[in-house]
């Protein structure tokens, strides 16, 4: 697993993508000697598990080797300089920023598959689940494992098709209902052109039928808009039209063909310290009402090859939340990626633990999906 051409110590046979190397953190690490990066390695693990700033004092009772509590604070204003912890009151405890967070976790940050106990919950949680209900499921468990927020975004077309059907609204404007192999209904306004008659409705929903049922949009996508575009297909031009405007409503990857499902809320309330941790949650709440950016956002890890991780402001969205997002995408059959699903939470993540959690859920999703 790899992370912006640094190497995280990891068991996991995934790969981490690329991350967002903060400015000045890529060459934080070089810059650091053994015990400076001890140190600051302390001083973050200390951070994800209390919220607490580490003192020079404490700090220098917990290093394995002897140093004074007026070494630790030269050292830590070495790391202070260098952009990679701060004070975030007047006492002389510090915590990573951003960037210290986003150097930890692409270089330091050892990760380990996930424990029996836990693998044993997700696999127990998807027994018995409806394919229509797996990835709200998916959603839910991974917010009851993280104590965050869970998140899974896919295309709405990832289902089997088992009958698709025009139906006449207006003038100029039709319905296109597609039903699942699965019992899952989706459907999308397309436009029609000038002088539609009703028959070419019939034609059309025929047409698509026979080249839809029981196969995926994608799946047939390609060989339709093949035919259409070499005149092959028995349709008038009218018909052909309505067709491809379906087609293009269906899977043109816009915000609509996008299914966006978020779970656990009320998780993020659980651990805040004070008033303005609290008024950063709401700000978080605000960014998880706005569809359209969590969507791009979340569109940008479908192009990663595997655990990829948003910390704070590298991503406009959580800038002044200061949340962090892990996702990974998952697949169908033919490996195709179909969608991204992950946690959002503060900062302050178990990172160890979470990457795997999510890893391994958008694998076993994919292989449930198919």
């Amino acid at each position: 697993m790899k992370t912006s051409g640094q190497k995280t110590k990891n068991t996991l046979g995934a790969e981490l993508a690329p991350g967002l190397l903060a400015t000045g953190a890529s060459g934080g690490l070089q810059a650091l000697d053994a015990r400076s990066r001890e140190i600051f390695r302390r001083i973050v693990e200390s951070y994800l598990a209390t919220g607490d700033p580490v003192g020079s004092r404490n700090l220098s009772r917990a290093l394995p080797v002897v140093l004074s509590p007026a070494s630790v604070r030269n050292v830590m204003s070495d790391l202070e300089a260098l952009g990679l912890i701060y004070a975030p009151h007047t006492s002389a405890g510090r915590v990573p920023t951003e960037t210290g967070l986003r150097l930890f976790v692409d270089s330091l940050l050892e990760i380990s598959g996930v424990n029996e106990e836990e693998r044993a919950r997700i696999d127990a949680s998807f027994n018995g689940v409806p394919p229509g209900n797996l990835l709200s499921g998916a959603s839910e468990m991974l917010s009851g494992l993280s104590r965050c927020a869970g998140v899974v975004i896919s295309e709405k077309h990832i289902t089997r098709i088992k009958h698709l059907e025009f139906v006449s609204l207006e003038p100029g404007k039709a319905l296109m209902v597609l039903v699942g192999e699965d019992g899952f209904v989706e459907n999308r306004v397309v436009d029609l052109p000038h002088g539609m008659p009703p028959s070419a409705l019939s034609q059309a929903s025929n047409y698509l039928n026979a080249r839809l049922r029981g196969r995926t949009l994608n799946e047939s996508r390609s060989r339709i808009e093949a035919e259409l575009r070499q005149k092959q297909a028995e349709l008038d031009e009218l018909t052909a039209r309505v067709v491809e405007s379906g087609l293009a409503q269906w899977s043109g990857g816009g915000e609509d063909s996008k299914s966006l499902i978020v779970r656990g809320r009320s998780h993020l309330l659980e651990d805040f310290k004070a008033i303005e941790d609290l008024d950063r949650i709401r700000m978080l709440f605000d960014d998880l009402e706005s569809k359209k950016e969590l969507v791009q956002l979340l569109t940008k890890a479908e192009e990663a090859n595997g655990v990829r991780i948003f910390i704070g402001s590298e991503n406009h969205l959580f800038s002044l939340s200061g949340s962090s997002l892990i996702v990974s995408p998952f697949r169908d059959e033919e490996r195709k990626i179909v969608g991204v699903l992950g946690v959002i939470g503060p900062t302050r993540l178990n990172y160890a633990r979470i990457i795997p959690i999510v890893d391994y859920t958008a694998k076993l999703v994919g292989r449930l999906l198919t």
